[in-house]
């Protein structure tokens, strides 16, 4: 049976402080079991071309500033995955489109910090790619190409953030406060497009959803999720919001495909 896919909204490394966040991630883990590999792409890793992220145990990448120490002191040594860096270049890689290589790169927050809850045992081996374009057409493509690992057992995840408005963050409120209409809006609006297949519009985004410039200032944290849908296009899977609502105003709606 093939894998379904995933798009989640990864939090910021204080996501580990979140008991009702952490646990949904958790239990979401304990129904999908174990893959033979995780294929991960994250909105904080941008590169062309394509590149392949480290195939061995290497540190993580505290791509963060002004946190306490303890998040800096996060391990996750997952295993590397050689041979699905191989299944990836040969399903990406042609003469107009490159496939490069950074073999020191180790994993980003937006990787491992959704992968030390749902995977904490750090036994499942993980490759990370970078995304070459914020290009939705191109995302999806990519996804499309990357779909056949799906029945190889590997998990491919998209992570980002389902909005993505720092400067609309209130932290001195409570984490579940009431969202900023941008927020709720956009994110109402994503859930409907989704839940109906519409791929049309949400490639249109910009254009189509409401308040999106507020939602999405810049959209790396949507991209993921072409890549996500990309993987699952011509199979017409079920749809399923897994988690929803919000984390200081943010909606970390999160999807299963498949």
């Amino acid at each position: 049976m093939a894998q379904p896919v995933l798009y989640l909204s990864h939090g910021a490394p204080p996501l580990a402080d979140d008991g009702l966040w952490t646990g949904q991630l958790a239990a979401w883990a304990g129904e999908l079991g174990k893959p033979r590999a995780v294929l991960i792409v994250s909105a904080h890793w941008e590169e062309a071309p394509l590149t392949i992220g480290a195939t061995t145990t290497v540190p993580l990448t505290y791509d963060f500033w002004g946190f306490p120490q303890r998040y800096y002191q996060v391990r996750y040594p997952a295993p590397g995955a050689p041979e699905l860096a191989e299944q990836v270049r040969k399903l990406l890689r042609t003469p107009a489109t490159p496939v490069a290589d950074d073999p020191a790169r180790g994993l980003d927050h937006g990787a491992y910090v959704p992968l030390v809850e749902m995977f904490p045992d750090a036994d499942v081996p993980v490759l990370q790619i970078s995304m070459p374009t914020l290009d939705p057409v191109v995302l999806v493509e990519i996804g499309r190409r990357l779909a056949p690992l799906r029945d190889e057992g590997v998990l491919i995840i998209g992570s980002g953030f389902f909005t993505h408005n720092l400067s609309g963050l209130d932290l001195g409120r409570d984490a579940a406060h009431t969202p900023p209409s941008w927020s709720s809006e956009f994110d109402d609006w994503g859930d409907r497009a989704v839940a109906a297949h519409d791929l049309d519009a949400l490639v249109d985004f910009q254009r189509k959803a409401p308040a999106a410039r507020l939602a999405h200032p810049r959209t790396e944290h949507f991209a993921p999720l072409f890549v996500s849908l990309g993987a699952t296009v011509d199979s017409q899977v079920q749809h399923r919001a897994v988690i929803d609502g919000y984390w200081y105003g943010l909606a970390k709606r999160s999807w299963q495909f498949g």
